[in-house]
């Protein structure tokens, strides 16, 4: 019998985009517009990083596993505290739920190219883990909900999606549900909710308290809170139970609980990094466009680019590299001729649409029309 299982034998871990300082070493390089990650150009939630200095002073004792984060976001958001779950950011809790709901025979359920996040945790339990294609950059529900069988246990659903920054609507995520048996789970990813809220076609899952709803959030992405790892989980009370079981004990630290409870009454900075993405999002996408470039509706603080192989995405992106510019290549999402593009600041946005317009029309040798 071999020490280590199969699955997790065939699994390739998580590997995040480039640091500044990797590019930086390379190629000798000033400045980097990193634009690679999802991260908040704007930097961190001033008011989250004052209260993260003041909670310095009390690492010597034990964290108290989120409960205080977990009162404050029931006010916020009308629940009771048994709704409501605190982790080490979104991938912490849906770690917990692979551990605590799924069993040996039981099946996951996707999109294909789904968050790489979710994928190696998935896949990483050993259980069978299915797909269905993309209808135009999008969740196809429909085709979802015919996939159900009776051994599926979770449906995960990102919503912006990443890597695409699609959404499905609220239209097409009821017709879904009456689809959805009550013992099947499914998660609700809704890491870049912030950005997509105002849209009136999008889904705020608080409008759907299902019991077999479990809805993720994170500090990571407007908040700016990525290195803190800190994020927050809502759903019905037994689930939450169950989850608490499993979870770290002391888990999210002391300083990342005190961020995200400043964070969320940072409005100013939450305003700002609104402005800031939405000029970021038109201008990354009608410079794609212009190149001839397919750039899906995005609701997140990304855009994807399609190019016409894996090896054009492949070499636009080491070229990007050696200009300065740091984007995402998808080849491990599933996506090779895919890149993704985070939004950032108004120079680093322009050096991006500049250097891709000149690497692609080299890479390319003419600018394909849409």
């Amino acid at each position: 019998m071999p020490l280590v299982p199969p699955y997790i034998e065939s699994l390739r871990p998580y590997e995040a985009g480039r640091t500044i300082e990797s590019v930086r070493r390379q190629y000798g390089l000033a400045h980097i517009a990193k634009l690679a990650s999802n991260e908040n150009p704007l930097g961190s939630s001033p008011k989250a990083v004052e209260a993260m200095t003041r909670a310095l002073q009390g690492l010597n004792r034990y964290p108290d596993g989120g409960l205080e984060l977990r009162e404050v976001l029931a006010r916020e958001f009308d629940l009771k505290v048994d709704n409501v779950i605190a982790g080490s950011g979104s991938e912490g809790i849906m770690s917990n739920i692979i551990r605590a709901f799924l069993c040996d025979e039981d099946e996951v359920l996707t999109t294909e190219a789904a968050f790489i996040g979710f994928q190696v945790l998935a896949k990483s339990r050993g259980v069978k883990y299915r797909t269905a294609p993309y209808a135009n950059w999008h969740y196809d529900l429909a085709a979802l909900a015919q996939q159900i069988n009776a051994n599926t246990k979770i449906v995960y659903l990102a919503n912006p999606n990443n890597p695409t920054g699609t959404i499905f609507t609220r239209r097409q995520f009821d017709e879904f549900y009456k689809h959805v048996p009550e013992r099947v789970l499914i998660i609700l990813d809704e890491a870049y909710f912030e950005y997509a809220k105002d849209n009136p076609l999008y889904p705020d899952s608080m409008h759907y308290r299902y019991d077999n709803v479990i809805t993720l959030r994170t500090f990571s992405k407007i908040y700016g809170l990525a290195g803190v790892r800190i994020g927050y989980g809502f759903a019905h009370e037994e689930l939450i139970r169950n989850l608490l079981k499993v979870k770290l004990p002391f888990e999210p630290s002391t300083p990342a609980q005190a961020a995200g409870i400043a964070a969320l009454q940072d409005k100013e900075f939450l305003h700002r990094s609104l402005e800031v993405n939405a000029r970021g999002l038109k201008y990354l996408t009608e410079g794609l466009e212009d190149m001839g470039l397919t750039a899906p509706p995005s609701n997140a603080n990304f855009v994807m680019t399609v190019l016409p192989s894996e090896a054009d995405a492949a070499r636009i992106f080491e070229e990007l590299l050696a200009q300065g510019v740091v984007v995402r290549p998808l080849a491990a999402f599933g996506l090779p001729n895919c890149l993704r593009i985070s939004t950032g600041l108004d120079d680093d946005n322009r050096l991006c649409i500049d250097a891709l317009r000149k690497t692609y029309a080299a890479s390319i040798g003419t600018v394909h029309t849409s």
